[in-house]
């Protein structure tokens, strides 16, 4: 898969592409990570990309023809059928069935926005989709672009070692992920459930969707009304409710 960047701050987002999985993927060929720099695309001595907005205010705004060469140049280097995501506020919030989706894609070229924003003609013209991490504010879009690319990059064929990590991550059931342990049994009184150390592999599923069902109730709420709970599940539940009480 293809990944091109357009960012202000190159160096800070090439990072992504050094360490983890990401990296192992650009080592195995798995991805390829271009990043474009607005200044790259200027004319003038001081390579400005921003200017004062009209109808004044605080801040600067990206304008539209640096950017907008960075974006076409971007593309220019992939296949066709990759979106341009600008990384904004505005954006429908990120989440796994989105990383999903792009994980599906050749490509995806990332808008990383700075100062007050964006002309709205750039996005009227060369964004296909804007993509929010959430409610809150950041001072750049480079971190939300790479938080992007590491989401999708762990979903892709072959990336992980063992592609079952990807398939029982946080979210991919729409619920949390069940607890985790290791090695020793035992950690200042507190021990393995019995369960993790029977060997039933069938009670083991069991417990752990018991318990990201359980989670995702007590902490993500929304996640499991979202879910039309069978019987079963609401058994579980129950259970599950049932035991924190004791």
């Amino acid at each position: 898969m293809q990944f091109g960047v357009v960012s202000l701050f190159p160096e800070m987002v090439g990072t992504i592409g050094e360490y983890g999985v990401v990296g192992r993927a650009g080592q195995r060929g798995l991805i390829t990570l271009d990043i474009e720099n607005p200044r790259d695309h200027t004319s003038d001595v001081h390579r400005t990309v921003d200017d004062r907005p009209y109808g004044g205010g605080p801040g600067m705004v990206m304008k539209f023809a640096p950017v907008a060469a960075a974006i076409e140049a971007a593309k220019g280097k992939m296949p066709e059928g990759c979106p341009v995501v600008y990384l904004s506020p505005q954006g429908q919030v990120f989440d796994q069935a989105m990383a999903g989706r792009f994980a599906k894609l050749p490509g995806l070229v990332l808008l990383a926005g700075r100062y007050e924003g964006i002309d709205e003609r750039l996005i009227e013209s060369h964004v296909d989709t804007e993509v929010s991490l959430g409610d809150f504010v950041l001072s750049g879009g480079e971190i939300a672009a790479m938080a992007v690319i590491d989401a999708v990059v762990r979903l892709l064929p072959g990336v992980l070692g063992d592609d079952e990590s990807a398939a029982q991550d946080s979210f991919m059931e729409g619920l949390l992920d069940h607890p985790h342990y290791t090695r020793p049994e035992e950690i200042q009184g507190r021990k393995v459930p019995d369960v993790l150390l029977s060997g039933d592999h069938a009670e083991i599923a069991k417990w752990r969707y018991q318990q990201a069902l359980g989670r995702s109730y007590l902490r993500r709420p929304d996640l499991v009304e979202k879910l039309d709970l069978s019987d079963e599940q609401q058994r579980l539940l129950d259970k599950f409710l049932k035991e924190q009480s004791q």
